[in-house]
């Protein structure tokens, strides 16, 4: 008879617990919610302390170069890490690599990618940024890399990797024409060459599709939504447009051609106008550059 009891007490006690457990999964979804991309922006002059607030309430991280951007003579980044970080921001930090004739000017590429990725890593210590930060080398030249290329660019991620920062590379997500019916992308080469190194892929896309243009409404977006399922972080829109590739987007640039933020400054001089370059990562913070703060 106890036995029965028991029994029964058990069954009892194992249907409330079912009914329970049910009514509860009904009131709360516990299915994972649906992922979602963080936007950032890039460029390469500082856009000013007085616009932080304005790009804050749309991006979540900022680009930051470590040493002089292409094409310019200077570094007005530099010393502005803390600013930026207490306006709200993450970081993806950049460094500037050098062409395929540079490097080759160079003589020893090896050497050239080991000077300058410590040089990296200096630069990144300098600026106030933790170790572990993931820095990010501007390969601006895409298609299959050139032996001395590839040379240059392991040397600095090998140089970097043992500064103690992350590596990662800037570098093209588009299939370039190689030979009368093939193609390459240098994302693909990069990292199917790379060995047992261990690098962050930030690619550019800029083709519509799958860009969607110079737009921060569209809320789908992934850094996977590129093309490239390896890749952390996805510039899906640049300033100015480049015509060659993004010549079948939406008319959603400036008609100068460039891409502003919603709620950017108005001015009188059109020049002094905050454009950016428009990226989407999975993180808030692609280069982990923000410390324990």
């Amino acid at each position: 008879m106890k036995l029965l009891l028991l029994l029964a007490s058990f069954v009892l006690f194992s249907t409330a617990s079912y009914c329970q457990t049910s009514h509860l999964k009904a009131r709360f979804n516990t299915s994972p919610p649906a992922k979602t991309g963080y936007l950032g922006f890039d460029r390469n002059d500082y856009p000013g302390d007085s616009n932080l607030k304005t790009l804050r309430q749309t991006f979540s991280y900022s680009g930051y170069w470590l040493n002089n951007p292409p094409g310019a003579q200077s570094n007005s980044w530099k010393g502005k890490r803390q600013t930026i970080q207490d306006a709200g921001f993450g970081f993806l930090v950049l460094f500037n690599g050098r062409t395929f004739s540079e490097i080759k000017a160079a003589g020893d590429a090896t050497k050239l990618g080991t000077m300058e990725g410590a040089a990296a890593g200096s630069g990144a210590r300098a600026e106030g940024f933790p170790l572990h930060t993931v820095i990010f080398l501007d390969q601006e030249q895409g298609g299959r890399l050139l032996p001395e290329q590839r040379a240059y660019l392991h040397a600095w991620v090998d140089a970097v990797s043992s500064a103690n920062f992350g590596a990662g590379v800037y570098c093209s997500g588009i299939a370039a024409k190689e030979g009368a019916s093939g193609s390459v992308i240098t994302a693909e080469d990069i990292r199917n060459n790379a060995g047992v190194r261990k690098i962050k892929f930030w690619v550019v896309n800029d083709s519509c599709p799958p860009s969607p243009g110079c737009t921060v409404s569209r809320k789908d977006l992934l850094p996977q939504s590129s093309g490239i399922p390896f890749s952390e972080v996805w510039q899906f829109a640049q300033s100015p447009k480049r015509k060659d590739f993004a010549k079948g987007c939406p008319a959603n640039y400036n008609k100068n051609g460039s891409c502003y933020p919603p709620g950017e400054i108005e001015s009188k001089n059109p020049a002094r106008r905050v454009y950016v370059d428009l990226d989407v990562a999975s993180s808030n913070d692609p280069s982990n550059g923000r410390g324990s703060d």
